[in-house]
This record gives structure tokens, sequence and C-alpha cells, in this order.
């Protein structure tokens, strides 16, 4: 059984006998709350303050992860892919490592401050995912319009917004709504956590709403 956590922005946290941390925040410099985890992966897609702050959730023998080597640790297999956080390849805002990874036979995707359409070889190179984290509060990264277009080219069993405006967040980035608004898939609200097992892995795509 999985544990998948939301920390607010683009922080989630999945655990099972190991606990996987992406693009961790410090809460205080974004307006939300510090996430409270201890991370033994910890994955970070670029070096921003919102998304790099790993003093906010490493704990003794943490491992790091800041670049696209595949390696597997504990158990979790992890593969990262080149991508750009605008959509002038890097100019505007640099790099940004789409992560993929597996965790109890679950493929995950979490595309960072991805800033651009994927082209067909990085979405090849992605392959079959089971959840998606996916950005979608547009100005730093793809917008819904964006985020859609990605969710149909990856064809995810469940996609995952991230990175949207939420109480309190400082950012100039717009909420959820405007995502599902456009949306034709069956919405869950999850609350901050659920749990799940591959087999309850839906066959049709849902949409998974985090709140804190």
């Amino acid at each position: 059984m999985l544990k998948i956590r939301w920390h607010g922005h683009s922080c989630f946290e999945i655990t099972n006998d190991v606990t996987l941390v992406t693009d961790p925040h410090d809460g205080r410099s974004i307006g939300i709350h510090s996430p409270n985890v201890a991370g033994d992966i910890i994955l970070v897609s670029h070096d921003h303050y919102d998304h790099n702050s790993v003093k906010s959730v490493e704990k003794d023998g943490s491992k790091i992860v800041t670049d696209e080597r595949k390696r597997t640790i504990s158990n979790v297999q992890i593969n990262g892919f080149e991508s750009f956080h605008d959509e002038c390849c890097g100019k505007k805002r640099g790099r940004n490592i789409i992560f993929k990874f597996i965790c109890d036979d679950i493929t995950f995707c979490h595309l960072g401050d991805l800033g651009h359409e994927l082209d067909e070889k990085t979405i090849q190179q992605i392959g079959d995912i089971d959840i998606l984290f996916i950005p979608i509060g547009g100005t730093y990264t793809i917008d819904a319009e964006g985020a859609w277009d990605t969710i149909n080219k990856i064809k995810p069993k469940i996609a995952v917004p991230m990175h949207y405006k939420i109480e309190g967040l400082s950012l100039p980035i717009v909420g959820v709504d405007p995502f599902l608004e456009k949306n034709k898939y069956k919405v869950l609200k999850v609350g901050d956590e659920i749990d799940i097992e591959k087999e309850e892995i839906p066959k049709e795509p849902e949409i998974w709403v985090f709140t804190l």
C-alpha cells in the first residue's frame, strides 16, 4: 500500500517502506505551511527556491537526486528526462527535469516546472504512466490548456494537478478552476492524502485534486 500526500505546490510525498519527496519548498518563502516529512529519496526538478529546499525535508542518509541519470535507490527505479522551464529551450528560466519513478509497481511521472509542450521523442521516452503530477498554474509553467495537451499526449491513468494558486500562496499563478473547466474525466477530491495499490489504478482516466 502506497500513501501519496500533498504538501502544497509541487511537493508530494510517496511512502511505502521508503519515503520519496518531490520538489520540496520551505513553506515560509511562498506563504504556505512547510512540508512535514523527511525523505529517504528527494527529487529536485530544478534549482529554484520553491522546488529545491532539500534542507526542509532531509534527514541523515537522504539520497538527493538532481540529474537525469537512471538509478535504483531502495527498490525505487528513477529515470530523468531533460526539459525546460520555458518555451525557449531554457533561455528564460533554465532547465527542468521530468522524473519517472516506479514504487510498488506503480509508475509515476513528475513534470516539475515544465514550461513547454513535449515533443514526440520525450513522450515516447516517458512511456506508460499510472500517476502524472502536472503543473497547471501558468506564468512560470504550462497553463491549463498546455496541461490538457500534455495529459492527452501522455495518457496517464490518473492526472494530479499541481503548482497552482491556493490560499496563502504568494506566487502569481492561477487556481485549479480553469484546468477543471476543460476536464472531461471523473474528478476525485482526495484531501491531502490517499492510499493506493496497483490493483486500484482505474481503467478509465481520472483527475485527482488534492487539497491542504
